[in-house]
């Protein structure tokens, strides 16, 4: 029998997610959970998870609270955890407080987890019920959810493009092919992504830094360089910056990682197919790591191939009003088509205007070309 959920639960539920979301760039690896406590129609109390190791959204709920929580009802945007990790399992902390019901968005599909949470609560006399707003909490957490799920994270690539379809020009030139305000766009999507991918071939022709550049940035994404055959300069800025550096390779060449360990990269051999590295095994590799969303930041040959394995879940794509002409570069490297049908489609979910630029968010289709 399906549950009736009242306006003033989905008020709650949303207030949860508004609350959730403020760990969007610091919860990571863990969820982005939120929890409101309601009583007798007023909140009495309201929290969430910022960062791994800190109390999880129902104790902060809980604190706030204090005795007003005994009677109340727990909306939380993620099934209560049930077991001991970095901190004690939130069910206890909820029935000691005495909640009286608890309604939760989605099943936590963390296997120490899913469905023992609801259990338990239910054993302790606690109404549990379950699937309020379940959409807008899996969309919050696509990342935890894929990686729990399927043994690998949440693939978002990132795209720049003039409006024929172009990158930079034939030289290599494209500083700065999008505005300020899309650039600055590009720093909060780092900010919120577990890690930032690119290919070898950038760190060699851009030289990037691949760090979030943001005030009051409190965590750095894992920077993460495809390099097959160990050509990373340890002079390259993505090495001199704060935070972790991941080199993924096919080589084996031991003076050469010793030189990117010295600089603190760390090196890792990963099976590959001679010229490049298989992304069938990087992104499980990833999940390992607990990367819940990577932000794939490459040139037109990695983001090819991304396209190509499958592995894309989400494009962003900046498009800037301007022409470079067709012996400019092209936005992705993709074999030749016989057929339209044959072709790669997506789903608009999204288009902003920031500054002088278009922004798209696109999904792979579901549905086969007419």
């Amino acid at each position: 029998m399906s549950v009736h959920f009242t306006q003033a639960d989905r008020r709650a539920m949303s207030r949860a997610l508004e609350l959730a979301a403020k760990g969007l760039t610091s919860a990571h690896p863990n969820p982005r959970v939120g929890c409101v406590l309601v009583k007798a129609g007023h909140t009495v109390g309201e929290g969430y998870h910022e960062r791994a190791g800190l109390p999880h959204a129902e104790v902060m709920a809980i604190r706030a609270a204090g005795l007003r929580a005994q009677g109340a009802t727990a909306y939380v945007t993620l099934e209560p955890c049930a077991h001991h990790g970095r901190t004690p399992p939130c069910v206890d902390a909820l029935i000691d407080a005495g909640v009286r019901r608890v309604i939760f968005s989605v099943e936590d599909p963390n296997p120490q987890v899913s469905g023992r949470g609801a259990e338990l609560l239910k054993r302790a006399g606690i109404a549990v019920e379950s699937g309020l707003m379940a959409a807008e909490a899996s969309a919050l957490n696509a990342g935890y959810m894929m990686r729990r799920r399927q043994g690998r994270p949440f693939v978002r690539l990132k795209l720049a493009m003039s409006l024929d379809g172009r990158t930079a020009l034939a030289n290599g030139k494209s500083r700065w092919l999008t505005g300020e305000a899309a650039r600055a766009d590009v720093q909060q999507w780092r900010a919120r992504s577990s890690a930032v991918l690119t290919g070898i071939g950038t760190v060699l022709a851009d030289d990037p830094r691949l760090d979030v550049r943001l005030e009051g940035t409190a965590r750095q994404p894992l920077r993460i360089i495809l390099d097959s055959a160990l050509r990373t300069p340890p002079t390259a800025r993505v090495l001199a910056k704060p935070g972790e550096v991941r080199i993924l390779t096919a080589a084996t060449d031991a003076s050469r990682r010793a030189a990117l360990e010295k600089h603190g990269a760390t090196v890792e051999v990963l099976a590959g197919d001679g010229s490049r590295l298989n992304l069938a095994t990087v992104f499980p590799r990833l999940a390992e790591l607990e990367m819940n969303e990577v932000l794939v930041e490459s040139g037109a040959s990695l983001a090819g191939a991304c396209l190509q394995a499958g592995v894309v879940d989400e494009i962003l794509l900046y498009v800037a009003p301007m022409l470079l002409g067709p012996q400019a570069r092209p936005l992705l490297d993709l074999p030749p088509l016989e057929d339209l049908a044959a072709s790669p489609r997506f789903e608009i979910r999204d288009t902003s205007t920031l500054g002088p630029d278009l922004r798209l968010i696109l999904r792979p289709s579901t549905h086969e070309a007419r």
